[in-house]
């Protein structure tokens, strides 16, 4: 696209978004990829992470394994849109933070190392919000692994994985927490992330390793601002169908080109009646709502009551809490 029009960086964008080298000199692997010296894509990198391009080379963990997440939301009035917003981002679980054309136009992600942690701060940014605040437990993820090819569209998304949490060992939450925030850009990451952790190369790369396996870290690779690369007219759909529904039509929906995310989340009786999700990320309103009527158009979605909540603007965009404290969990 017309936004990354450079074909090395437009390589680096596709080619890495998963599947990282978990090997000494990773980005040396990238080089030799791209057909340019290790420097050069470390410089690039570099660049693209500074321009707000990408947020991180690092780590994406499967939802509610080794820490725990909730969707929420709340109700803001314009005038007090930023007030609220900085109650919201103030908290540190807080991970991706957005305003949606809605009543319900807060959107957030609180993470934390398990949902006691959630728990108490969703009450907190209530409290100080003076709002309540809509808690939207997953119930089933359908495809929650977020990717873009800069020719467009997310791309079909990966085999669903089973996830064997018993895989984790002491010191394992602390390393995905410095995996959810980067490797350093450095010719021997992995290195620099041992010495980090006091813990010796190998070691770490075995343990990278083993949580990929075990479906722990669900992606390694560049994580991206898809806002910041073109993908600017991107909706939160609804649909107020039953579980069974639900569980039918979710893999078909969670396919369907120009959806980037499925699941399905528990409703709020009385107030918010939605149980399935998707996201459309479009580079334009025209070529969201042409992905809408697709999915429009599914059996068991035709007809059904639902709502499109359009982004407007980003907040926050950062990697999920997984320890309290660094090595406190550990």
């Amino acid at each position: 696209m017309k936004n990354v029009a450079d074909p090395v960086d437009r390589a680096l964008l596709d080619d890495w978004q998963r599947d990282f080298p978990v090997e000494a000199r990773p980005f040396a692997v990238l080089a030799a990829q791209a057909g340019v010296c290790e420097a050069e894509v470390l410089d690039r990198l570099a660049r693209m992470q500074a321009a707000g391009r990408i947020t991180r080379v690092g780590a994406t963990c499967a939802p509610n394994t080794v820490s725990a997440s909730t969707l929420a939301a709340i109700q803001a009035a314009p005038q007090e849109v930023e007030r609220i917003a900085g109650v919201v981002g103030a908290e540190a679980g807080v991970n991706h933070s957005y305003l949606r054309e809605d009543a319900w136009n807060l959107w957030f992600v609180a993470t934390g190392p398990d949902r006691r942690h959630v728990n108490r701060a969703l009450a907190r940014i209530s409290r100080n919000a003076e709002r309540p605040v809509l808690d939207l437990r997953l119930v089933r993820p359908f495809n929650v692994d977020l990717g873009f090819r800069m020719a467009g569209g997310g791309g079909k998304p990966p085999a669903a994985r089973a996830v064997d949490a018993t895989a984790m060992r002491p010191g394992d939450r602390e390393l995905l927490q410095r995996l959810t925030r980067g490797l350093s850009l450095e010719p021997h990451p992995w290195a620099a992330l041992g010495r980090e952790l006091m813990r010796p190369e190998a070691a770490v790369m075995e343990r990278v390793i083993a949580l990929q396996a075990a479906g722990v870290i669900a992606r390694l690779g560049v994580i991206v601002r898809h806002r910041a690369l073109g993908w600017r007219s991107n909706a939160m759909c609804v649909w107020d169908v039953s579980h069974a529904v639900a569980g039918e039509v979710g893999p078909t929906l969670a396919a369907l080109p120009g959806v980037t995310l499925c699941y399905e989340r528990r409703p709020v009786e009385g107030v918010w009646p939605y149980r399935l999700y998707n996201m459309i990320h479009a580079r334009s309103r025209t070529e969201a709502k042409e992905a809408l009527a697709r999915v429009r158009a599914l059996p068991g979605l035709k007809g059904a009551r639902h709502k499109v909540l359009f982004s407007t603007r980003c907040f926050k965009q950062t990697g999920a809490l997984i320890a309290d404290r660094e090595g406190e969990r550990a």
